[in-house]
């Protein structure tokens, strides 16, 4: 077997998940403040159909936590990855400097947490009930919608990152492998209602 080949599979595996890391740390901590706080909706009905608009699972602490331990994520990977030796490219260089890597951490995490009331609001249309299992839109918004704001915002870093079908297939597996994990964990720990 071809090493070069294996090599550079990991190699994407490991730049999908180190680029998108701030996503899936604020989704997972989304949870910590427990449903604290007022609904993301405030209790609004969508007018076409009469229902929540996102539900009552999505609040604005969860939003904010989530966004913000995500968004220190991200700028600690950009400060981690500076440190070490220049000859060193495992993974991409997310900015110049860990402060210059703030606004892309930000948006990435924050991405997150509107594409996860994307997937939200859309299940609400589907008259799902908030925390019903939902294939593909419980799993994909959340890394979707940072991936287009990446392309808009950062397009060299997010074209090298996910411009092959290697990337798109680590994408697949990490996002619903990662996501079954920290849910798992969420609701042993007494985060979360549901495992999923």
């Amino acid at each position: 077997m071809d090493t070069t080949i294996l090599n550079d599979f990991l190699g994407d595996g490991g730049a999908v998940i180190w680029v998108l890391l701030p996503a899936f740390v604020a989704n997972a901590t989304a949870t910590l403040p427990r449903g604290a706080g007022p609904a993301l909706d405030f209790g609004r009905l969508w007018p076409g159909d009469g229902r929540r608009v996102f539900g009552p699972s999505k609040t604005w602490s969860g939003f904010l936590v989530g966004g913000a331990i995500g968004a220190t994520v991200g700028v600690f990977e950009a400060w981690l990855i500076l440190l070490a030796p220049p000859n060193w490219a495992v993974v991409p260089v997310l900015a110049p400097s860990a402060l210059a890597a703030l606004p892309l951490a930000i948006l990435i995490a924050y991405g997150a947490m509107t594409g996860d009331a994307i997937g939200s609001f859309i299940k609400r249309r589907m008259d799902r009930p908030s925390g019903a299992r939902t294939l593909f839109l419980d799993q994909f918004p959340f890394v979707l919608v940072p991936i287009a704001v990446g392309f808009a915002f950062s397009p060299v870093l997010f074209r090298a990152v996910f411009g092959n079908w290697e990337a798109v297939l680590w994408l697949v597996i990490l996002t619903l492998g990662l996501h079954a994990l920290f849910n798992w964990i969420g609701y042993h720990a007494g985060l979360k209602k549901v495992p999923w």
